[in-house]
């Protein structure tokens, strides 16, 4: 959902709400990210985000071999659920996976904690920006919904301990959409 694309389609105020969007989950780091595995079911695993990035409105790094990139090939149409228990804010996103091994980008985006994830093999790249195992995930957004709770924490509370005793609905804060128009 890069902005000026989003801009160019004719939505209203797409940069204010993609700094909302992108404010939310870069504090939030961990998505868990749902792919549909070759036998139709869906599967999540949590992905943590990687830093912004040309190419992509999001970045994330796997090992490969992975189902999750056997799933991308098969289907590239993913969902990022994010959930910030400490506020109740949450967004979820859905867009286009596409899968890089483009080495110049993977240097971009490498960060010295991958080696925890892809630890040392016997082969003296593994863990570095040089490591062949390394792919990439681009994630194109189409579409997101999510909740910016606009009150502080005190009053989140007090108004779901009076929801539940009084049974009245309650508005935690503001809930936006971003979705680029039908075709």
């Amino acid at each position: 959902m890069n902005p000026s694309r989003a801009r160019h389609k004719g939505i209203p105020n797409m940069k204010t709400e993609l700094d909302k969007f992108y404010g939310l989950i870069d504090d939030i780091n961990v998505a868990m990210m749902t792919t549909r595995r070759p036998d139709g079911h869906l599967e999540s695993r949590a992905m943590a985000n990687q830093k912004r990035a040309d190419g992509a409105d999001l970045w994330f790094v796997t090992a490969e071999g992975s189902g999750k990139l056997r799933d991308i090939d098969q289907d590239p149409h993913i969902n990022l659920a994010y959930y910030r228990s400490g506020s109740y804010e949450w967004v979820s996103a859905s867009g286009l996976a596409r899968l890089s091994r483009d080495r110049a980008k993977i240097t971009e985006l490498y960060e010295p904690d991958w080696k925890a994830w892809f630890g040392q093999e016997g082969d003296p790249r593994h863990g570095t920006a040089d490591d062949p195992r390394i792919v990439l995930i681009a994630v194109d957004v189409h579409a997101a919904v999510f909740l910016e709770v606009n009150k502080p924490k005190p009053v989140v509370l007090f108004e779901l301990a009076k929801g539940w005793l009084t049974g009245e609905r309650i508005e935690l804060g503001e809930t936006h959409r971003l979705s680029e128009p039908h075709r």
